[in-house]
């Protein structure tokens, strides 16, 4: 953790700070602490799995948002940056509706947030995951694509503060809240490009609707047979309608 200046803030006063432009900070105990740069593989992976939540959202017609650069307070002067936060959509709004940076401060907390490992990920693994336990977040996914792996910190009934299991390359990694929500943990730690996914979905939808279309074109086909087939026999002098 770098503390980037010895000058505390309140929490309000963090609210309306306008620091470097571009630079993101969190705050820890009222000092300012200046998020780094993400990676290429850091920013692939927060993508992916935004797109793939979003994805289960709409599939299951949940209330729900997975969204990025959103702040959540912590302690009294302190707030962490998630790489993903999922929250209600009642809630997002209540951000949306706030002035000041986006945070946030309420007492309906997120239902789970993840951090992708960068160079200071010890702060994750130890005083983030204290932190978000701290606020009763049910869910906390450190994405750890170094080590590697996925740790998925819950608190299971009746216990006072978060377990954890580690999901390994060539498993798959399941959410405690969402138990349909599954992924492979390679895909996870080495992600496709998104545009690659939607564009992959939009081809799988034409050939869809072109099997539709063919099924419904043999349909009328078969439909039209037989309706020449009746018009042949009553010329023919048949009663179609007669019981034999």
């Amino acid at each position: 953790m770098v503390i980037t200046s010895t000058q505390k803030l309140t929490f309000e006063e963090y609210l309306n700070y306008q620091g470097e432009s571009g630079v993101c900070y969190e705050l820890y105990r009222g000092h300012l602490i200046e998020m780094p740069t993400p990676t290429a593989i850091h920013i692939k992976i927060c993508e992916f799995l935004v797109y793939q939540f979003r994805r289960f959202f709409a599939a299951h017609n949940l209330p729900l948002v997975a969204i990025v650069t959103t702040a959540v307070r912590t302690e009294e002067d302190s707030s962490r940056v998630p790489d993903v936060v999922i929250c209600t959509r009642s809630l997002w709004e209540q951000v949306c509706a706030q002035p000041g940076s986006a945070v946030l401060d309420f007492e309906e907390k997120p239902l789970l947030v993840i951090e992708v490992t960068s160079q200071n990920w010890r702060d994750d693994y130890i005083r983030k995951r204290a932190e978000y336990d701290l606020i009763d977040i049910p869910e906390y996914w450190i994405v750890d694509p170094n080590r590697p792996k996925i740790r998925v910190c819950s608190r299971p009934e009746n216990e006072g503060s978060y377990s954890h299991q580690e999901f390994l390359p060539g498993q798959q990694v399941q959410s405690v809240q969402f138990a349909e929500f599954i992924l492979s943990v390679d895909e996870v730690l080495c992600p496709p490009l998104v545009e690659d996914l939607i564009r992959e979905e939009s081809v799988q939808r034409q050939q869809l609707e072109q099997q539709n279309q063919q099924l419904e074109q043999q349909v009328n086909l078969e439909r039209q047979r037989a309706q020449r087939l009746a018009q042949r026999l009553r010329e023919m002098g048949a009663d179609m309608d007669a019981e034999l």
